[in-house]
């Protein structure tokens, strides 16, 4: 790994899911909002333009909506990690990470940290096995070569 190579890890079935509901939301909202003619069901009133305006509106809020949990990432590069999840975004020096578990069991990896706090990394989640699995290796190397500068540094004065 080089001092200046900078690692991008994202989920992939998330967005893969995400992208789909969002695509299937904004056509079944369209749909519906073709079917909204004539009167209302109690017959006091007609579905107009803007009640099928609306409703193709909502379905494209809610799609955007869906599309908030394609958000997570995490960018890792040898002074630290910036991890951005669903709601809300870190950046870390490699100082206060302790390690990077991915525990048995456990739907996303977490940054653990020297104050014993867990950060989830919403980014690598276990339904990508592999890619996540490869991503946590990836991550714990650069923080290891981090250690192993910060131990070369601390000898040599």
């Amino acid at each position: 790994m080089g001092e200046s190579e900078v690692i991008r890890l994202r989920p992939r079935r998330i967005r893969l899911v995400c992208w789909g509901s969002a695509i299937a939301l904004v056509v079944l909202f369209t749909v519906i909002a073709t079917t909204l003619t004539g009167p209302t069901g109690n017959g006091y009133g007609t579905f107009q333009r803007g009640d099928q305006v609306a409703m193709i509106g909502l379905g494209v809020i809610f799609a955007l909506a869906t599309l908030l949990f394609t958000r997570p990432r995490v960018v890792a590069d040898a002074r630290g990690v910036r991890v951005r999840n669903i709601v809300g975004s870190y950046e870390l020096p490699w100082e206060v990470v302790r390690g990077i578990r991915f525990d048995r069991g456990a739907p996303w990896a977490a940054l653990e940290l020297y104050d014993d706090d867990l950060l989830p990394m919403v980014a690598l989640q276990a339904a990508d096995k592999q890619l996540a699995v490869d991503g946590v290796r990836t991550l714990r190397r650069l923080h290891q070569a981090h250690l192993a500068a910060l131990a070369e540094r601390v000898a040599g004065r």
